[in-house]
């Protein structure tokens, strides 16, 4: 069983990345709504029916928030292993 400590770290962490996660994606949208201002968050989740977001920029912002959310998984995998293993 994890100690309280543990607990909070990990909340701790999951908060950060939820932080993190929340600015990268309002860029996405900010820079995704420049090019194209009519755009839905959904139409952003969908790039590849809007040539226009071919842009190299809006790319390599959706490609940061990409890899955010995949630190977000491994992390979560980690702390699963870390549970799993405790018991």
């Amino acid at each position: 069983m994890a100690s309280p400590q543990d607990e909070e770290l990990w909340t701790v962490i999951e908060q950060e990345i939820d932080a993190i996660e929340r600015v990268q994606a309002k860029k996405v949208i900010t820079l995704a709504r420049r090019i194209l201002p009519h755009l839905t968050d959904e139409d952003i989740r969908n790039p590849h029916d809007f040539p226009e977001l071919a842009d190299p920029d809006w790319h390599f912002e959706d490609g940061i928030l990409s890899g955010v959310q995949h630190v977000r998984i491994a992390l979560k995998a980690l702390k699963n292993r870390i549970e799993d293993g405790a018991k």
